[in-house]
């Protein structure tokens, strides 16, 4: 009997371990051979999609953008805004011609009809697009010693550019210290964002500046060029503004005493005189006859 146990053990399992390994090839899988696709806008582009284990699929396609989300391919059919444009296939979805607005993640969803397998696949979907004209946004002037924020922006380019700066016609290092023309400037850039802070400003920073936008797809394109000053702050300027500020405020203070030195104000609180009363002296009367002859005008 004390054999009889590590035998029936050794049975058991062996029979979960059949169990096991036939749930594991019934699950469905699904795969693509490419995580990302790149094309040039206007062009054709397939994003494909394969699937094993599943008795009955059923295949979904998800479009997703930041925080736009829609689908491609519904209950059998391409959805109306990809009609014209999308084709679908067993093997994935076909784009006749792909433009900026595609870019983005697809979703190779599949399931059994019974719901109880799912199994997905992402692809990323890039159409290549120049970057346009940048814009860049530079203080006309700045106050040295404080902080000045240069922005450069460009909305058109896929993927997104990475932006450089000029200054005077030289390239900006992202090091000052890497080019004697701006070891003495203190400077971070973002080629990410576009920005160039400078913190603090100081006399050298003045100058010309340009921004330039490169993503890889066509030719670099640089912004117009725009002036900053960077200057001193004008302390003479304050104090005269305190002053006049001052005089004029004195100004009005005497006004207002000279007026209530002259009575002005007294003048203003009297009101109209009161009614006067009018007395007449009573006129001669004749015996006899008396009658009311004095009068009272009020």
């Amino acid at each position: 009997m004390g054999s009889g146990a590590p035998a029936g053990r050794r049975r058991w399992l062996l029979f979960t371990s059949v169990v096991l390994c036939c749930v594991a090839a019934c699950r469905g899988s699904v795969h693509t051979s490419q995580s990302e696709v790149r094309v040039p806008e206007n062009s054709p582009a397939t994003l494909s999609c394969s699937y094993t284990g599943y008795a009955s699929p059923r295949v979904e396609w998800k479009y997703t953008h930041g925080d736009v989300t829609g689908l491609v391919y519904y209950n059998g059919k391409i959805t109306a805004s990809y009609a014209d444009r999308v084709h679908f296939m067993p093997s994935g979805i076909a784009f006749t011609k792909a433009t900026r607005k595609d870019s983005g993640r697809y979703t190779c969803m599949v399931t059994d009809e019974d719901g109880n397998t799912y199994g997905e696949a992402n692809i990323q979907l890039i159409v290549l697009v120049p970057p346009s004209k940048p814009v860049a946004n530079v203080p006309s002037s700045a106050t040295i010693g404080n902080r000045a924020v240069l922005t450069c922006s460009e909305k058109e380019g896929s993927p997104p550019p990475e932006f450089f700066w000029f200054k005077d016609g030289v390239p900006i290092p992202s090091n000052p210290k890497a080019n004697r023309a701006f070891s003495n400037s203190s400077y971070t850039i973002n080629e990410k964002t576009g920005e160039l802070v400078f913190e603090p400003v100081t006399a050298f920073d003045s100058g010309d500046y340009v921004c330039e936008a490169r993503n890889g797809v066509g030719p670099p394109v640089r912004s117009e060029m725009v002036r900053m000053e960077a200057a001193e702050l004008n302390v003479g300027g304050i104090v005269a503004a305190v002053l006049v500020t001052l005089i004029l405020l004195g100004l009005l203070v005497f006004g207002i005493w000279f007026a209530y030195s002259r009575g002005y104000f007294d003048r203003a609180k009297k009101g109209t005189p009161g009614k006067k009363v009018i007395y007449s002296q009573p006129s001669a009367r004749s015996q006899g006859e008396f009658r009311q002859t004095s009068s009272f005008l009020v």
